[in-house]
């Protein structure tokens, strides 16, 4: 589905910039990435080298939070806004190896993804999948499109793995984050993840500013205490907000603290 009329989505592919998808598939030891990529993904990590387990640990906390939410909240539903591009162990396939009749919305504005979202459409006969192509500011967009798939009036995990980071006015992400779980009933949970300069993530700061001057879109961190103003009025899940590498790792081998940290919360 397209908010771009006609418009094909290599289109609007600029391969002559860095683009975070393309930078985040190469750190995760993916190929859907250009030169410009794999440059820019190499200096980021000269300046910070700890990135690439930063993705890893992204990603692996997506695995938990889905398991979790699947085998032991009873979640059936899941909105998956800032999907970026397909790899191993996506949203829907965790989910319905756990329960095949779960259903999972993608969401990303990225063309290069939307050029790979039918890599993200398989799904069990029991369970659906679907990918929107829409920006997550437009919220009434997002759930206007979700209805299609997800019934609305059930409990939805909204995901939003590293995507927040992007909306740099932090009122306006607050907004984004409010209107969505507005719309979804008690039960529902927000999944999210934000890089930080705390937690050991001050080294960060350079290469941030170097990111924005070379590559797109423009990213923001943000503190504790501003990531906590998203989760006003929701209950959160324990260990609470830590980094997404510490968040319920229990029989797992420990990674290194990475500065991204990652919160699971409920709508009551």
């Amino acid at each position: 589905m397209s908010e771009h009329g006609g418009e094909q989505p290599g289109d609007r592919i600029a391969r002559h910039i860095a683009h975070n998808a393309r930078v985040w598939n190469y750190w995760l030891g993916g190929k859907d990435h250009y030169e410009v990529d794999e440059q820019v993904g190499d200096r980021i990590t000269s300046m910070y080298p700890s990135i690439g387990e930063v993705a890893r640990a992204d990603r692996a906390f997506l695995g938990r939070a889905v398991t979790y939410l699947t085998g032991q909240a009873g979640i059936r539903q899941y909105l998956d806004i800032g999907t970026g591009l397909p790899t191993e162990d996506n949203t829907h396939e965790v989910a319905q190896r756990i329960a095949p009749d779960s259903c999972v919305v993608y969401v990303d504005s990225d063309p290069i993804v939307l050029t790979h979202a039918r890599a993200l459409l398989t799904s069990t006969e029991e369970g659906a999948t679907s990918y929107v192509d829409a920006d997550a500011r437009d919220h009434a967009a997002v759930l206007r499109a979700a209805a299609g798939t997800l019934d609305l009036d059930r409990p939805i995990a909204v995901m939003m793995l590293g995507i927040l980071n992007f909306v740099l006015d932090t009122d306006e992400a607050t907004s984004v984050v409010r209107h969505l779980m507005d719309a979804v009933p008690s039960g529902s949970y927000l999944v999210l993840t934000h890089p930080t300069l705390e937690l050991g993530g001050e080294g960060n700061a350079e290469a941030m500013r170097f990111w924005n001057e070379n590559a797109t879109p423009p990213i923001t961190a943000r503190g504790r205490a501003e990531i906590e103003g998203f989760l006003e009025g929701l209950e959160i899940l324990d260990p609470g907000l830590v980094s997404c590498a510490r968040w319920r790792t229990e029989g797992e081998e420990e990674g290194p603290l990475v500065a991204q940290y990652g919160v699971v919360a409920r709508k009551p």
